[in-house]
């Protein structure tokens, strides 16, 4: 009887090893700034991706969730222990762009594809043999800059003032736009940088008003993107106030208020989904995707989540691919994952269509991008 219930209780250990390893077929891991100064774009990142399906085909879904607390070295700190800890197959994550470039290194020696849901082009550009492990899951700043470029040359701007925060993705913005100004007639006449923490900016404004442009271009992702444009709304600038992708949330129109009406800005389809025709095949994702976070938590998401939510989309498409030519857990599996990712064609996200190569990690064409604006507290589409 004994060894009768030595060989059941051995026969257990076993379903439940067996079990344990299925469940754990694929393991992914996901970091966002879900607390500290980047939390407005962390918090909807984190939410999504306690959404995100455990089984995708035949494969069964692992998730490790870290919060880097908007600390860059939180950051490589949390990738560190995802890679050599829980090995993962992919990380999607993290919040910002700083808190990306951060893990380049990392991310390449360990092999391992990183979806990162940023907005600066400096992720996966230029293409070299560390950034081929960096997909992005925003719309790259050049494509936004151009929306903006091409409406400010139709309205006649020929002096713009820029203000961008003083990190990566204030740089990268005004390279972005500064390689692009002299094709459409316009001319930079204050260049100014802040930080995010910062409370005031009065100082910076005042130069920029000196030189009195046309238009201001304000780079600053999240909720630091509203103090610059408040600043010139109190001190009454009268020209037209331009924002990036970086600010394309609800929050930014409840945090700025009157300050933020008028305002012009390259974005997502998903603050304005009633305006998008039904052809458009990025509407019916974007809203079956608010649609399940806003009955999960109770208030829709802000467009940061969606980036996440395509993350997923993503390794959908691209972990039975890789499946099919090694094991999960492995070297080859990473990489024939990240081959799979870099070959995804015209595959609908919530905010456009991605097409992978070689050379593209980010995909988006100008499908990807909306031009909006704001009316009466809310975002609607500039006609």
């Amino acid at each position: 009887m004994k060894v009768k219930n030595t060989v059941v209780l051995f026969s257990a250990a076993v379903a439940a090893m067996t079990a344990s390893s299925v469940f754990a077929q694929v393991k992914i891991g996901t970091i966002a700034s879900s607390t500290g100064m980047v939390s407005a774009i962390g918090i909807p990142q984190r939410n999504t991706a306690m959404m995100l399906p455990t089984k995708i085909g035949d494969l069964t879904i692992e998730y490790i969730h870290l919060d880097d607390a908007s600390e860059p070295n939180n950051t490589v700190t949390s990738v560190k222990k995802l890679l050599t800890e829980e090995q993962v197959d992919a990380i999607i994550g993290p919040s910002g762009a700083p808190h990306a470039l951060a893990l380049i290194d990392l991310i390449s020696e360990a092999k391992t594809p990183l979806l990162a849901p940023v907005g600066s082009i400096s992720v996966v550009l230029p293409m070299d043999e560390k950034r081929k492990w960096v997909f992005k899951t925003t719309q790259n700043d050049g494509l936004v800059a151009d929306k903006l470029l091409q409406h400010m040359q139709d309205n006649g701007v020929k002096t713009l003032a820029f203000i961008g925060t003083a990190d990566a993705y204030g740089e990268t913005w005004y390279g972005v736009l500064n390689e692009r100004l002299a094709a459409k007639g316009i001319t930079l006449v204050a260049n100014e940088r802040f930080k995010r923490p910062d409370t005031s900016v009065i100082g910076q404004v005042v130069k920029m008003m000196v030189a009195k442009p046309d238009a201001v271009l304000i780079a600053a992702p999240g909720g630091p993107s509203v103090l610059p444009q408040a600043t010139l709304f109190d001190r009454h600038y009268e020209g037209t106030i331009y924002q990036t992708h970086g600010a394309a949330m609800n929050d930014f129109l409840r945090l700025g208020g009157q300050a933020v009406e008028n305002t012009i800005l390259g974005g997502s389809l998903m603050l304005v989904p009633t305006e998008i025709p039904d052809d458009n095949p990025s509407k019916a994702i974007a809203l079956d995707y608010m649609n399940n976070y806003n009955e999960r938590y109770g208030h829709m998401p802000a467009t940061f989540g969606g980036n996440v939510y395509d993350a997923s989309l993503l390794l959908m498409e691209a972990l039975p691919v890789a499946a099919t030519s090694a094991k999960p857990g492995t070297v080859e599996f990473r990489e024939a994952l990240r081959t799979a990712l870099e070959n995804i064609k015209e595959l609908p996200g919530t905010q456009g269509i991605y097409n992978m190569t070689p050379e593209d990690h980010s995909g988006f064409d100008e499908r990807g991008v909306e031009l909006l604006t704001v009316k009466n507290g809310a975002w609607t589409l500039v006609k």
